[in-house]
């Protein structure tokens, strides 16, 4: 698992299902385990409510994902790039990062401390919304 998450994904599927969806497409990626069968590693973030997804997906956290899909950002300079408030920037970004859509660290800003950088999981984001 270690050795996956430090790997860039293809693409982060964000979508809408039920329980019962959840557990059909497990059975099956376990069917294709059984049969030795190798399973793309891939983050697939489910909502079952569409509501939730959209509310988690604002116009300002897209704005987010947009800027940081090519390369690593610091978060000061992904605030002034967005022009917005760097706190309001960071609370976006750590409610990202705990659905598993970016990822964070920290790296020295030289005559300044430390900075958080902000980069992407994937370079594609696909949203799927069954309503």
């Amino acid at each position: 698992m270690d050795r996956v998450t430090r790997s860039r994904f293809s693409a982060v599927t964000l979508t809408t299902g039920t329980v019962d969806e959840f557990f059909a497409r497990s059975r099956e990626r376990a069917r294709k385990l059984d049969r030795g069968e190798s399973i793309p590693a891939e983050i697939r973030v489910v909502f079952e409510d569409p509501a939730d997804l959209i509310q988690v997906l604002s116009t300002e956290r897209i704005r987010v994902l947009q800027a940081v899909r090519t390369r690593p950002i610091p978060v000061s300079q992904l605030a002034s790039e967005l022009k917005r408030d760097r706190q309001a920037v960071m609370r976006d970004v750590r409610l990202l990062e705990s659905f598993g859509l970016l990822k964070t660290r920290e790296a020295p800003n030289p005559g300044h401390g430390r900075q958080r950088i902000v980069a992407p999981l994937a370079a594609r984001y696909q949203l799927v919304a069954n309503i």
